[in-house]
């Protein structure tokens, strides 16, 4: 019998899962910019989003936002507070849940590094809030970007709303 790691065991038990799957994202923001990601792979394949996805057994979660934004950017974060937790449920056509997934979103900071699509990820970028509207982002996702780019101006002491 083909004996399977535990990694691909994880990923195939997404789909159609048993119970949610934890995951968390990351809202980096920096000098006005915001980090998003196309996704390669369902759920949402093709898709911008922010960078983050599933933790692992055992794994913290500030950890396994780190590598998550490491594996997908090549970039190391520092990871804020907490701007949400949310539910991303998808059906499929006959309505059964495909994916559930509880989200936690987290403002994260970059450190200095070169940006470069990877992972699970086939294109990354930097964008300001103007440009947000071209990427097709999820109202969720639009909604928790927005929440980041406030709370990291509130931080710094700006006001406004970055170009």
């Amino acid at each position: 019998m083909l004996q399977l790691s535990k990694r691909v065991q994880a990923m195939i038990s997404r789909e159609y899962p048993n119970s949610p799957v934890v995951a968390v994202g990351a809202v980096v923001v920096h000098e006005g910019k915001v980090l998003l990601i196309r996704r390669a792979n369902e759920p949402s394949a093709g898709q911008w989003s922010i960078p983050g996805g599933a933790v692992e057994v055992g794994e913290p979660l500030r950890d396994a936002l780190r590598r998550e934004v490491l594996e997908e950017t090549g970039l190391a974060v520092e990871v804020g507070e907490v701007l949400e937790v949310l539910d991303r449920i998808l059906t499929d056509a006959a309505g059964q849940v495909q994916f559930h997934y509880v989200l936690i979103d987290y403002v994260c900071s970059v450190a200095p590094g070169t940006l470069q699509a990877a992972s699970d990820v086939s294109e990354a970028c930097w964008a300001t809030r103007a440009e947000l509207t071209r990427f097709s982002l999820r109202p969720d996702t639009l909604r928790v970007i927005t929440k980041g780019i406030r709370a990291t101006q509130e931080k710094s002491g700006i006001s406004g709303a970055p170009g």
